[in-house]
Protein backbone atom coordinates (compact mmCIF):
# COMPACT_ATOMS: atom_id res chain seq x y z
CA UNK A 1 0.00 0.00 0.00
CA UNK A 2 1.72 3.18 -1.32
CA UNK A 3 -0.45 5.46 1.14
CA UNK A 4 -0.58 6.04 4.72
CA UNK A 5 -3.94 5.32 4.92
CA UNK A 6 -6.95 2.76 4.85
CA UNK A 7 -10.25 3.12 4.85
CA UNK A 8 -12.97 1.70 6.68
CA UNK A 9 -13.46 -0.17 3.90
CA UNK A 10 -10.20 -1.73 3.56
CA UNK A 11 -10.34 -2.47 7.47
CA UNK A 12 -13.21 -4.36 7.72
CA UNK A 13 -12.34 -6.52 4.52
CA UNK A 14 -9.11 -7.23 6.62
CA UNK A 15 -10.15 -7.27 10.22
CA UNK A 16 -9.01 -11.36 9.80
CA UNK A 17 -6.07 -11.05 8.00
CA UNK A 18 -3.47 -12.60 10.30
CA UNK A 19 -0.75 -9.84 10.11
CA UNK A 20 -2.84 -7.12 10.74
CA UNK A 21 -2.43 -5.60 14.32
CA UNK A 22 -4.78 -2.72 14.74
CA UNK A 23 -4.58 -0.09 17.59
CA UNK A 24 -6.18 2.39 19.35
CA UNK A 25 -4.21 5.10 20.14
CA UNK A 26 -6.98 7.17 21.63
CA UNK A 27 -5.83 9.87 24.31
CA UNK A 28 -7.60 10.94 27.64
CA UNK A 29 -6.71 14.35 26.81
CA UNK A 30 -7.75 16.34 24.00
CA UNK A 31 -6.36 19.96 23.57
CA UNK A 32 -7.35 22.10 20.44
CA UNK A 33 -10.95 20.79 20.15
CA UNK A 34 -14.28 20.21 21.61
CA UNK A 35 -13.98 16.10 22.06
CA UNK A 36 -16.25 13.59 21.34
CA UNK A 37 -17.56 12.08 24.84
CA UNK A 38 -18.32 7.90 25.00
CA UNK A 39 -20.69 7.09 27.44
CA UNK A 40 -18.77 3.67 27.54
CA UNK A 41 -15.54 2.35 26.25
CA UNK A 42 -16.26 0.87 22.14
CA UNK A 43 -13.08 -0.39 20.01
CA UNK A 44 -13.25 -1.80 17.33
CA UNK A 45 -12.75 -5.89 17.24
CA UNK A 46 -9.78 -6.95 17.76
CA UNK A 47 -8.29 -3.99 18.80
CA UNK A 48 -5.34 -3.53 21.15
CA UNK A 49 -4.88 -0.10 23.10
CA UNK A 50 -1.99 1.81 23.89
CA UNK A 51 -1.77 4.97 25.97
CA UNK A 52 0.53 7.95 24.36
CA UNK A 53 0.27 9.83 27.27
CA UNK A 54 2.17 6.97 29.80
CA UNK A 55 3.80 3.99 28.05
CA UNK A 56 4.58 5.37 24.90
CA UNK A 57 5.47 8.36 26.62
CA UNK A 58 9.09 9.12 28.13
CA UNK A 59 7.96 10.35 31.58
CA UNK A 60 11.71 11.43 32.45
CA UNK A 61 11.29 13.97 30.01
CA UNK A 62 10.16 17.84 31.37
CA UNK A 63 8.18 17.76 28.07
CA UNK A 64 4.52 17.10 28.56
CA UNK A 65 4.79 14.81 25.91
CA UNK A 66 7.72 13.18 24.95
CA UNK A 67 8.96 10.55 22.43
CA UNK A 68 9.22 7.14 24.40
CA UNK A 69 12.63 6.31 24.45
CA UNK A 70 13.58 2.72 21.93
CA UNK A 71 12.93 0.59 25.33
CA UNK A 72 9.48 1.78 25.91
CA UNK A 73 8.81 1.11 22.34
CA UNK A 74 10.24 -2.21 22.02
CA UNK A 75 8.98 -3.29 24.74
CA UNK A 76 4.95 -1.88 23.78
CA UNK A 77 5.45 -3.42 20.35
CA UNK A 78 6.58 -6.68 21.55
CA UNK A 79 3.47 -6.70 23.83
CA UNK A 80 1.16 -6.28 20.82
CA UNK A 81 2.94 -9.06 18.84
CA UNK A 82 3.65 -6.55 15.95
CA UNK A 83 6.78 -8.74 13.63
CA UNK A 84 8.83 -7.23 10.70
CA UNK A 85 5.79 -8.03 8.87
CA UNK A 86 2.88 -6.85 10.78
CA UNK A 87 0.27 -4.58 9.06
CA UNK A 88 -0.08 -1.93 11.71
CA UNK A 89 -3.41 0.35 11.31
CA UNK A 90 -3.86 2.60 14.42
CA UNK A 91 -6.82 4.76 14.79
CA UNK A 92 -8.42 7.20 17.68
CA UNK A 93 -11.59 8.13 19.02
CA UNK A 94 -11.98 11.68 17.90
CA UNK A 95 -11.61 10.49 14.20
CA UNK A 96 -8.04 12.44 13.71
CA UNK A 97 -6.66 13.43 16.74
CA UNK A 98 -3.76 11.26 18.40
CA UNK A 99 -3.24 8.27 16.02
CA UNK A 100 -1.08 10.11 13.74
CA UNK A 101 0.97 11.04 16.34
CA UNK A 102 1.48 7.09 16.93
CA UNK A 103 1.82 6.23 13.63
CA UNK A 104 5.10 9.24 13.40
CA UNK A 105 5.94 7.56 16.85
CA UNK A 106 6.15 3.89 14.97
CA UNK A 107 7.32 5.51 11.89
CA UNK A 108 10.21 7.19 13.74
CA UNK A 109 11.06 3.90 15.32
CA UNK A 110 11.61 2.34 12.59
CA UNK A 111 8.51 0.53 11.02
CA UNK A 112 7.21 0.82 7.95
CA UNK A 113 3.70 -1.14 7.40
CA UNK A 114 2.11 1.68 9.41
CA UNK A 115 -1.11 3.15 8.52
CA UNK A 116 -3.79 5.30 10.31
CA UNK A 117 -7.70 4.59 9.92
CA UNK A 118 -9.14 7.90 7.90
CA UNK A 119 -11.76 8.71 10.08
CA UNK A 120 -10.91 6.68 13.11
CA UNK A 121 -13.98 5.05 15.35
CA UNK A 122 -16.54 7.95 14.81
CA UNK A 123 -16.24 6.98 10.80
CA UNK A 124 -16.39 3.34 12.18
CA UNK A 125 -19.53 4.18 14.24
CA UNK A 126 -21.05 6.58 11.66
CA UNK A 127 -21.19 3.74 9.05
CA UNK A 128 -22.88 0.95 11.72
CA UNK A 129 -20.44 -1.61 12.19
CA UNK A 130 -19.69 -4.15 14.58
CA UNK A 131 -17.58 -2.43 18.02
CA UNK A 132 -16.42 -4.59 21.14
CA UNK A 133 -16.32 -3.10 24.95
CA UNK A 134 -12.91 -4.25 25.50
CA UNK A 135 -9.66 -4.04 23.96
CA UNK A 136 -7.40 -7.59 23.34
CA UNK A 137 -4.79 -7.10 26.24
CA UNK A 138 -2.03 -8.28 24.87
CA UNK A 139 -0.62 -10.50 21.53
CA UNK A 140 -0.69 -14.72 21.92
CA UNK A 141 2.92 -14.62 20.54
CA UNK A 142 5.17 -11.58 21.76
CA UNK A 143 6.40 -9.31 18.93
CA UNK A 144 10.15 -9.55 17.48
CA UNK A 145 10.42 -5.77 16.47
CA UNK A 146 13.16 -3.38 18.16
CA UNK A 147 12.98 0.63 18.30
CA UNK A 148 15.57 2.31 16.56
CA UNK A 149 15.01 6.10 16.51
CA UNK A 150 15.76 8.02 13.31
CA UNK A 151 16.17 11.16 15.02
CA UNK A 152 16.48 13.44 12.03
CA UNK A 153 12.74 12.74 12.11
CA UNK A 154 12.36 14.54 15.42
CA UNK A 155 13.77 17.86 16.29
CA UNK A 156 13.90 19.29 19.49
CA UNK A 157 14.52 23.49 20.34
CA UNK A 158 18.05 23.57 19.93
CA UNK A 159 18.11 22.24 16.04
CA UNK A 160 14.89 24.69 15.65
CA UNK A 161 16.61 27.70 16.97
CA UNK A 162 19.74 27.09 15.21
CA UNK A 163 18.22 27.31 12.07
CA UNK A 164 15.53 29.80 12.47
CA UNK A 165 17.13 31.71 9.66
CA UNK A 166 17.86 29.21 7.41
CA UNK A 167 15.45 29.19 4.24
CA UNK A 168 16.08 25.18 3.74
CA UNK A 169 14.19 24.50 7.24
CA UNK A 170 10.26 25.54 7.28
CA UNK A 171 8.24 25.62 10.44
CA UNK A 172 4.40 24.71 9.88
CA UNK A 173 2.50 25.24 13.48
CA UNK A 174 -0.98 23.25 13.70
CA UNK A 175 -2.13 25.68 16.65
CA UNK A 176 -5.30 27.48 15.95
CA UNK A 177 -4.76 31.28 14.61
CA UNK A 178 -5.70 33.41 17.82
CA UNK A 179 -3.00 30.93 19.70
CA UNK A 180 -0.44 31.46 16.65
CA UNK A 181 -0.61 35.62 17.20
CA UNK A 182 -1.14 35.11 20.54
CA UNK A 183 -4.90 36.36 20.58
CA UNK A 184 -6.05 33.72 22.80
CA UNK A 185 -4.43 32.28 25.72
CA UNK A 186 -2.29 28.96 25.92
CA UNK A 187 -3.99 26.44 27.74
CA UNK A 188 -1.01 25.75 30.07
CA UNK A 189 0.44 27.63 32.29
CA UNK A 190 3.52 29.37 32.40
CA UNK A 191 3.97 29.19 28.30
CA UNK A 192 3.86 32.79 26.65
CA UNK A 193 1.77 33.54 24.15
CA UNK A 194 3.01 33.95 20.41
CA UNK A 195 4.58 31.54 17.58
CA UNK A 196 7.98 30.88 16.34
CA UNK A 197 9.65 33.16 14.49
CA UNK A 198 9.71 33.09 10.75
CA UNK A 199 7.35 30.10 11.12
CA UNK A 200 3.81 29.59 8.80
CA UNK A 201 0.51 28.83 10.75
CA UNK A 202 -1.86 26.10 9.05
CA UNK A 203 -4.55 24.83 11.90
CA UNK A 204 -5.06 20.94 11.80
CA UNK A 205 -8.73 21.57 11.49
CA UNK A 206 -8.25 23.19 8.16
CA UNK A 207 -6.67 19.69 6.48
CA UNK A 208 -9.98 17.69 7.88
CA UNK A 209 -13.34 17.15 6.91
CA UNK A 210 -15.56 15.70 9.15
CA UNK A 211 -13.27 13.07 10.70
CA UNK A 212 -11.56 12.75 7.60
CA UNK A 213 -8.85 14.04 6.11
CA UNK A 214 -9.39 16.68 2.90
CA UNK A 215 -9.39 15.20 -0.58
CA UNK A 216 -5.74 15.01 -1.84
CA UNK A 217 -6.39 17.60 -4.11
CA UNK A 218 -7.71 20.32 -1.59
CA UNK A 219 -4.73 19.45 0.47
CA UNK A 220 -2.37 20.15 -2.30
CA UNK A 221 -4.23 23.09 -2.37
CA UNK A 222 -3.91 24.08 0.85
CA UNK A 223 -0.15 23.91 1.17
CA UNK A 224 -0.01 25.35 -1.75
CA UNK A 225 -1.82 28.44 -0.80
CA UNK A 226 0.31 28.42 2.42
CA UNK A 227 4.03 28.58 1.11
CA UNK A 228 3.83 28.63 -2.73
CA UNK A 229 7.40 28.44 -3.34
CA UNK A 230 7.74 24.49 -1.48
CA UNK A 231 6.24 22.32 -4.19
CA UNK A 232 6.33 18.61 -2.94
CA UNK A 233 8.99 16.25 -3.36
CA UNK A 234 11.84 19.46 -3.08
CA UNK A 235 14.68 19.49 -1.14
CA UNK A 236 13.33 22.15 1.87
CA UNK A 237 12.73 20.27 5.06
CA UNK A 238 9.34 21.09 7.15
CA UNK A 239 8.53 20.92 10.56
CA UNK A 240 5.63 20.34 12.14
CA UNK A 241 4.77 21.98 15.54
CA UNK A 242 1.10 22.25 17.15
CA UNK A 243 1.27 22.78 21.46
CA UNK A 244 2.77 19.79 22.64
CA UNK A 245 3.60 17.12 19.79
CA UNK A 246 0.23 15.63 18.73
CA UNK A 247 -1.80 17.53 16.36
CA UNK A 248 1.51 18.52 14.60
CA UNK A 249 1.43 15.21 13.26
CA UNK A 250 -2.35 15.59 12.03
CA UNK A 251 -0.95 18.06 9.15
CA UNK A 252 2.44 16.14 8.71
CA UNK A 253 0.60 13.30 8.08
CA UNK A 254 -1.75 15.72 5.33
CA UNK A 255 1.83 16.62 3.53
CA UNK A 256 2.99 13.32 3.23
CA UNK A 257 -0.64 12.64 1.55
CA UNK A 258 0.47 15.23 -1.48
CA UNK A 259 3.55 13.98 -1.92
CA UNK A 260 6.44 16.39 0.84
CA UNK A 261 8.93 13.74 1.53
CA UNK A 262 11.45 15.95 3.81
CA UNK A 263 9.27 15.84 7.46
CA UNK A 264 10.07 16.56 10.73
CA UNK A 265 8.17 16.65 14.16
CA UNK A 266 9.34 19.08 16.82
CA UNK A 267 8.57 16.94 19.81
CA UNK A 268 8.06 19.56 22.52
CA UNK A 269 6.99 22.37 20.30
CA UNK A 270 5.11 25.45 21.55
CA UNK A 271 4.73 24.13 25.23
CA UNK A 272 8.71 23.65 25.11
CA UNK A 273 9.51 27.05 23.53
CA UNK A 274 6.69 29.52 24.77
CA UNK A 275 7.86 28.07 28.07
CA UNK A 276 11.72 29.34 27.91
CA UNK A 277 12.19 32.30 28.21
CA UNK A 278 15.83 32.40 26.34
CA UNK A 279 14.01 31.76 23.26
CA UNK A 280 12.49 34.74 20.85
CA UNK A 281 8.83 34.83 20.01
CA UNK A 282 6.63 36.25 17.29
Amino acid sequence: MSSPLVTTDWLQDNLDNQCLVLIDASMVNVVGKEPIVYDRPVFIPGSYKIDLEGTLCDTGSSQIHAFPTEEQFTEEARRLGITPESLVVLYDNQGLYSAPRAWWIFRAMGLNHVFVLDGGLPQWLAEGRDTVSAPVAEAATPGSVAGNLDRSLVRDSAYIFQHLEDERIMVIDARSQARFLAQAPEPRPGVRGGHIPNSLNLPFSEVLEGYRFKPASELAATFAHLAPSLPPNNEQQLVFSCGSGITACIILLAAELVGYNQLSLYDGSWADWGSSESLPVA
